[in-house]
């Protein structure tokens, strides 16, 4: 399968539904002092570089974001898979992308927050699959029970 990236397309009616879709799920799986989950609006802020995932037929797979932190630190934000697309490798792709953007723009260590639970599980996978190792809280979260934070030299 031939997957490309393309950065921005936060105006797109299937990106919107995508993370409308995330939105939604993340509100309702995760308590409101633990849910940093961002708006399609959010997303455009200027410290932050959004990304799409299309196969060859324009059809969106996934989405995820790049946040500076830092000249040298930056937090994964917002990584969705499609539904249509689970369970194919997306994710890690995604991550792989957003981990190459951040080496090219100087970044030395990636740090991204998720949940804990069962909902979450998938993604926590994921994340440990990619090196990233457990942390505390950074960028002003504040830790809880239902959440886990992350971090990564790149």
């Amino acid at each position: 399968m031939s997957w490309t990236f393309h950065e921005g397309e936060l105006d797109r009616d299937d990106v919107r539904a995508l993370l409308a879709q995330h939105f939604a799920e993340m509100r309702a799986g995760s308590p409101p002092s633990a849910c940093h989950v961002l708006t399609a609006e959010a997303l455009g802020a200027r410290t932050i570089r959004f990304f799409t995932v299309r196969d060859e037929t324009g059809g969106l797979f996934g989405c995820g974001a790049l946040k500076r932190l830092a000249v040298d630190h930056g937090e994964i934000k917002s990584m969705r898979t499609a539904d249509r697309a689970l369970g194919r490798g997306v994710g890690s792709q995604i991550l792989d992308h957003l981990t190459g953007v951040a080496r090219a723009a100087g970044m030395t260590r990636l740090s991204l927050e998720t949940g804990s639970g069962d909902l979450f599980a998938a993604a926590n996978r994921l994340y440990q699959r990619a090196r990233y190792m457990p942390t505390g809280p950074f960028g002003g979260y504040v830790g809880s029970d239902s959440t886990t934070f992350y971090t990564r030299e790149i």
